[in-house]
């Protein structure tokens, strides 16, 4: 069968090219061989945050030990009970594929010219370790919406949207980050202080998985891990995240109305290795569109991350290197993909 003819660039959406009625394979700039399938989903953690705030001290205890014991084991939880609506969670989804809906002249008015552009839209191409470029069959759009907010002005309510569900999840990030602070034995309050949360660093982005054929040749995005502290992600119901853990790929099965949470780069560093990073990736299907919606939350952009203090005097060395966030941030973004390849970066090698 002859490949269909397509012009694919960097700033080209996988969308028009996906609703072609002439598509019947995929264009060779999409093919990614994955590793393996993964088959795995129920084994992951599952965390009820509303036993944070229970008046029984011996619920609550469990509750901050399930939550240590996926940071360190996992990287990953599946967070219930966390208090934001779920009309906003069905809003954010559906706002964020009006976006995709919008005209492509629309979105080119976000086309990225460089890695630290506030608002970013396209589909994207990634560097493999092997320096082969492939496309990536997903469109998205990024912005920046904390300290400083930006958003795209189409579709109107998306900026309102976006607005709300970022203060939302802001709150809830900092309630999960003083029961972490707990767990690992810091005093009240020295998370904040000591990563000026008050100013964190927060990217809204949405992804547009449409069906691929075949699902197997292509990726969504490969195995990486995240900038930041906790990533927290939502979807329309049609998974299609998979983490690795113990060499296996799981799949990342969710009930309705839950948020996905994994740890991430900064969260390690902090924690000088006692929470992992988790390697993530998206894979495709040929049956049905997948939304997915995330925020990332780190650290404030000026504000200088390497192990926590206490934590070093108690091991008696720091396994990371300190560097300010949003340096390592633009970094990662001008990198190649390469699972954790930029956190390795940052290791003390005699440590």
């Amino acid at each position: 069968m002859a490949e269909p003819s397509s012009n694919i660039s960097d700033n080209s959406f996988v969308k028009a090219l996906a609703e072609s009625s002439t598509l019947e394979s995929i264009p060779s700039q999409f093919t990614f061989a994955n590793d393996s399938r993964g088959s795995h989903s129920d084994s992951i953690p599952i965390i009820d945050f509303s036993l944070l705030t229970s008046p029984d001290p011996d619920q609550r205890a469990k509750l901050l030990q399930d939550l240590d014991k996926a940071c360190r084991e996992w990287g990953f939880f599946v967070l219930v009970n966390h208090g934001i609506p779920e009309t906003l969670m069905k809003s954010i989804i559906d706002v964020s594929l009006e976006y995709f809906e919008l005209p492509e002249e629309d979105k080119r008015r976000y086309k990225a010219k460089s890695p630290s552009d506030p608002i970013k839209s396209g589909s994207g191409s990634v560097i493999t370790t092997a320096n082969h470029k492939i496309h990536l069959w997903r469109d998205f759009v990024k912005s920046y919406v904390h300290p400083e907010f930006h958003c795209p002005d189409k579709p109107q309510i998306l900026r309102d949207i976006v607005y709300e569900f970022s203060k939302k999840t802001r709150s809830l990030l900092r309630k999960l980050l003083w029961a972490i602070g707990e767990n690992l034995g810091l005093e009240e309050g020295y998370i904040d202080e000591a990563l000026k949360l008050d100013s964190c660093f927060q990217v809204y982005s949405a992804n547009f998985y449409p069906p691929c054929p075949p699902p197997d040749q292509a990726t969504g995005i490969p195995g990486h891990t995240d900038h930041g502290l906790l990533t927290f992600l939502i979807h329309n119901g049609d998974a299609g995240l998979q983490i690795q853990h113990d060499g296996e790929w799981f799949n990342t099965n969710s009930p309705q109305n839950s948020i996905l949470v994994n740890t991430a780069d900064h969260l390690e560093i902090f924690s000088n290795g006692r929470y992992k990073s988790v390697i993530h990736r998206a894979v495709e299907n040929n049956q049905a569109t997948r939304i997915s919606v995330l925020m990332a939350n780190g650290a404030a952009p000026d504000a200088i991350v390497g192990p926590a203090n206490p934590l070093v005097e108690r091991d008696g060395h720091p396994l990371y290197r300190p560097m300010k966030f949003i340096e390592y941030v633009e970094t990662m973004l001008s990198n190649k993909v390469d699972g954790k390849g930029n956190l390795e970066c940052l290791k003390i090698q005699d440590a």
